[in-house]
């Protein structure tokens, strides 16, 4: 009778499988942990004092920070779907700005100079409807943009408009267990199918 033996190839190559998705298993827990340290950080910086703008505001540490600042100048902006305090769906109204440090001598110095562009969204609408801000003062909460960017939720809003949703960290997603769970759970049924195959072999 011929004995069969265990094929060194294929399981060398299920074995490097099975390591590698059990490392990324604990990779997405190293990334849990991570992220569960930075949602505490975006909570935190709800009772943070008020930041005043000054250009460098486009910053993804500042995120659920309350800021107040000064719209100088004016460069586009638009409108996107988005929800008002109340949860209903409508229209965010969005103006692309630029601004610097309230006015002073610093502001003498660099004169010309318009900072970082930042989006600002200064209200909320039923309908469809254009509306033009001019800029000035606002304050506001800043809130994850497109991208690695930011933008400002205007509170209270502007020219008459509603309020947005105020940003909340709760909203931001944080599914590394899942993933985590998931890449565990292929390695054991990738090891699983390989068994009963083996072993379908060798009783053969």
């Amino acid at each position: 009778m011929r004995v069969q033996r265990i094929p060194i190839f294929p399981t060398l190559l299920v074995l490097i499988a099975v390591g590698a998705m059990v490392r990324l298993g604990f990779w997405q827990l190293d990334r849990l942990h991570q992220k569960e340290a930075l949602l505490a950080q975006y909570v935190a910086a709800e009772s943070q004092p008020t930041f005043k703008y000054d250009g460098s505001v486009n910053d993804p540490k500042l995120l659920f920070r309350r800021v107040e600042g000064n719209c100088r100048l004016m460069e586009g902006g638009g409108m996107v779907a988005g929800h008002n305090a109340s949860g209903q769906t409508g229209w965010a109204h969005e103006a692309n700005c630029f601004a610097i440090a309230p006015a002073g001598p610093y502001e003498e110095q660099v004169r010309g100079w318009k900072g970082s562009e930042i989006v600002v969204v200064f209200g909320w609408s039923r309908e469809p409807k254009k509306v033009t801000w001019r800029g000035g003062k606002f304050t506001g909460t800043v809130a994850p943009g497109a991208g690695k960017t930011v933008r400002i939720i205007a509170d209270p809003p502007l020219v008459g408009l509603e309020a947005n949703a105020k940003p909340d960290p709760a909203n931001v997603p944080n599914n590394h267990l899942s993933y985590a769970v998931q890449w565990f759970l292929f390695a054991l049924t990738a090891l699983v199918i390989y068994a009963l195959a083996l072993r379908k072999r060798l009783a053969a």
